[in-house]
């Protein structure tokens, strides 16, 4: 990196910042890990002290910022994996219980440390990457500009930036340029976004497609979708998966005009953040509820089923041909929607989907119906497919023919990154 007087006042004043705060970051550290925040026996890996030794030849490093982004990543490092070592790391203790679930063998998985100077020191002196690849668009700058100062290849892959977040740098530009110049490469997810970091001042933009799209479907067990499916019965059902708050607040209302017609509906909320089980049970009022995380079943007169528990997506989206995916009725984005999809569910979302909007796209023009902004429209979409499920079918495979033409994006991002890496070799 460049001399730390040439450093931009934004990214000074975050140094001088981190600086200060890495005096205080063992307490700050305990006081997360006693709110559940952070796996207190790991917590000298925030630190920069890695917990296993670094396996000998080329290791690359593979960053994503929490769940999604590791997912994602996975086809991407079972194809690294047959030239090096890979090491992990993300910044949430679900990731990191997820990643100990699904990571391919000979994978490590590591906290991403504090984007402090002396962490992030440590963390480089110890791991020694040859290339760091940084999922989709979580960028720490002592992190970013102290691995490209080391002589790290660096790449941005499944990239992503929001309109808002590219008006957000350009308040102050010389700080953005100067991080996202630090990348030898960034592969965006569409022409769009790229656009966006090559305003920022990125170079070698290439768009290679989303690594979502080319994800294994999601793992279940086997013997709990056969206990759910006896619970349910034939009862007809409305699932609305990774939801956020004022989005149960929608679907509660949709799920009781579907009662008027349905008598016996269940509807299936799964939460993003399971923590919040409580307070969807509580909004269900006089709505017979049931929660998951508690050990309840499902039994005749539970209405709304709250599947409150991590890591059980694959077992949902696997009892019913179409879902509602949830932070599309309130600004996040939306959630992948491509997980459902290539699982023959069909998809109902609201407006907002910046975040996968191409698969949206794809999968949206392959159903040709899938557009909600209301309890009103969720319940009308909802109820023809209840009504028909040989439609409910047939849209469900064609929500997989959509997701099926995203993909490609692992070769294509493998392709780029060996020469990146091989280009310094």
């Amino acid at each position: 990196m460049a001399a730390r007087t040439s450093l931009p006042l934004g990214l000074w004043l975050w140094r001088a910042f981190t600086i200060f705060a890495s005096l205080f970051a063992v307490p700050y550290l305990s006081q997360r890990a006693a709110r559940g925040k952070e796996d207190r026996a790991r917590l000298q890996e925030r630190l920069g002290i890695a917990s296993v030794p670094r396996p000998a030849g080329r290791l690359v490093w593979v960053h994503g910022a929490s769940v999604g982004e590791s997912l994602a990543a996975l086809p991407l490092i079972e194809k690294l994996l047959a030239s090096g070592s890979v090491l992990v790391t993300s910044g949430t203790v679900t990731s990191a219980r997820i990643m100990e679930k699904r990571l391919p063998r000979g994978a490590i998985h590591q906290f991403v440390p504090l984007d402090m100077p002396s962490a992030v020191a440590r963390f480089l002196d110890h791991w020694k990457p040859e290339a760091g690849l940084f999922v989709e668009s979580d960028l720490w700058p002592n992190l970013v500009l102290e691995a490209a100062a080391r002589d790290v290849r660096l790449a941005l892959v499944n990239a992503r930036i929001s309109e808002k977040s590219a008006q957000g740098w350009g308040r102050a530009p010389k700080s953005g340029r100067m991080l996202i110049e630090a990348f030898d490469s960034v592969l965006a997810q569409d022409e769009e976004i790229a656009t966006r970091f090559r305003g920022m001042g990125a170079r070698h933009v290439q768009v290679v497609g989303s690594l979502k799209a080319d994800a294994p479907p999601l793992a279940y067990d086997a013997q709990a979708l056969v206990a759910l499916k006896t619970q349910i019965g034939a009862r007809p059902l409305l699932i609305a998966a990774q939801t956020h708050p004022g989005e149960d607040e929608t679907v509660l209302p949709a799920h009781d005009i579907l009662r008027q017609r349905f008598k016996d509906l269940l509807t299936i909320i799964v939460p993003r953040h399971p923590e919040r089980g409580p307070d969807i049970a509580t909004l269900c009022g006089a709505r017979k509820p049931a929660r998951r995380a508690a050990g309840d079943e499902i039994k005749g007169d539970t209405e709304i089923y709250i599947a409150d528990t991590m890591g059980e997506l694959g077992l949902f989206y696997r009892l019913a041909h179409f879902c509602f995916i949830g932070g599309t009725l309130v600004p996040m984005g939306g959630h992948n929607p491509l997980e459902p999809a290539l699982l023959n569910c069909a998809i109902l979302t609201g407006p907002h989907r910046a975040s996968a909007a191409k698969a949206y796209e794809a999968i949206l023009a392959a159903q040709g119906f899938g557009l909600v902004a209301s309890a009103t429209g969720i319940a009308r979409e909802a109820a023809k497919l209840i009504e028909n499920p040989q439609i409910a079918a047939i849209a469900g495979a064609a929500a997989a023919r959509g997701a099926a033409t995203q993909a490609g994006a692992v070769a294509r991002t493998v392709m780029v990154l060996e020469s990146l890496i091989h280009a310094r070799a």
